[in-house]
């Protein structure tokens, strides 16, 4: 693995987020890291600030602590951040207390590490996060999960280049490199696959959605709109939650949290590609994909005011590709051949409704889910990138 050389350590502090201008600086530093990175896409700032507010439901199972990385003055003494010498870096160490119940061990989380290419600033940013869990009492660290897997997670380790498409992580090069020259080991790798939605796909998919219809499932788009949305989301949260909750270093959300989000992205999603699949009247299955609306958001620059707004709704008519996030179907509709079934509905859908996709980004799988894996290298789709969590003893 590759990267450019780090800068010269420059005199820096780590300090804790207290301060409304701590704070501010916290959400800055993407800005600083990726300022000449053409790939970037800037975080909407809202989103990531309302995950440090007292309403989160985080806090009502979990703990953290924020650090920032600041330039010293001169002199040598410790400066309070301001514009004309932005942050160098940040870190955020969490306890989420229904993983230690999980997984019966006192493992400590870290997560939104960002950090220029300093070595140096990347090791103290680490030791501060991994003192705080000490303190907390974990004996073990892991990350980066920004809170739980089920916000953004993983270093991106290889298949550097490309854009990142919506809620995928992204980084330098140089941070698996940190990780490594830091101690710190793999504990899981995750995949992205590409796959090219204007092939067709291999017969088997058709077939297997026959045979689901001939066993009686049903097919079709999501509620997007009204109590239809509401009622779909609800049995969205039980089946999601039955069908992942053996999901590594993962713990299920509340209902709460789940709705929250699903009403953040009710205006995002395509029923093109969501496609819903009822046994019965019942949800079994569910195939849900998104637009990439990274294409958009790239150029707003983390905020969605009057004018970010306008850009999105404008840059949004480029959209030409998707990512798929999660594929459900119980192991009880196996025979029924649920899962390709669900993988014909949605390519299907897109076919037949002129829709705008050409390409689609998998992601993300872990490496151990062979039968995922399957399913997804039977259409033709092949990995591009790599993603990586990193564990290390306290």
């Amino acid at each position: 693995m590759s990267s450019a050389a780090a800068t010269k350590s420059v005199g820096f502090h780590i300090q804790p987020v207290q301060t409304e201008s701590d704070r501010e600086a916290f959400l800055s530093v993407p800005w600083r890291v990726y300022a000449d990175d053409p790939n970037w896409v800037p975080p909407l700032r809202s989103e990531v600030a309302k995950q440090f507010v007292p309403e989160n439901p985080f806090l009502q199972y979990g703990r953290l602590q924020s650090f920032i990385a600041l330039p010293e003055n001169p002199s040598g003494r410790h400066r309070a951040p301001n514009k004309s010498q932005p942050p160098l870096g940040r870190i955020v160490a969490a306890v989420n207390d229904r993983l230690i119940e999980r997984e019966q061990q006192p493992i400590g989380l870290f997560g939104f590490f960002e950090c220029i290419n300093d070595l140096a600033i990347a090791q103290a940013l680490l030791d501060a996060a991994c003192q705080w869990l000490r303190e907390q009492g974990m004996t073990r660290a892991r990350g980066p999960i920004d809170l739980s897997t089920h916000n953004n997670c993983f270093f991106q380790v290889e298949g550097f280049g490309r854009a990142p498409t919506i809620m995928m992580p992204y980084n330098p090069p140089y941070y698996p490199d940190f990780m490594e020259q830091c101690g710190w080991h793999k504990a899981k790798d995750a995949y992205a696959y590409d796959f090219h939605i204007s092939q067709p796909l291999p017969p088997i998919y058709e077939k297997a959605y026959r045979i689901a219809c001939r066993a009686g499932i049903t097919f079709r788009p999501i509620h997007t709109k009204g109590e239809g949305f509401q009622q779909d989301c609800r049995n969205l949260y039980k089946l999601f939650t039955r069908s992942f909750a053996n999901n590594w270093s993962s713990t299920p959300r509340s209902e709460e949290e789940f709705m929250e989000e699903a009403k953040s992205l009710q205006d995002l999603v395509d029923p093109d590609i969501f496609p819903i699949a009822e046994y019965e009247g019942e949800m079994v299955g569910f195939f849900l994909a998104l637009p990439d609306y990274n294409i958009a958001l790239k150029h707003v620059n983390g905020k969605l005011n009057l004018w970010g707004i306008l850009k999105f709704l404008w840059y949004r008519r480029q959209i030409d590709q998707a990512r798929v996030i999660a594929i459900a179907a119980p192991e009880e509709y196996r025979r029924k051949m649920l899962a390709p079934g669900l993988v014909y509905a949605c390519w299907d859908g897109n076919r037949r409704n002129g829709s705008p996709y050409k390409r689609a980004d998998l992601s993300w799988v872990y490496e151990d889910n062979k039968l995922s894996r399957k399913i997804i290298e039977a259409t033709g789709a092949k990995i591009f990138q790599t993603f990586r969590i990193y564990e290390k003893a306290l």
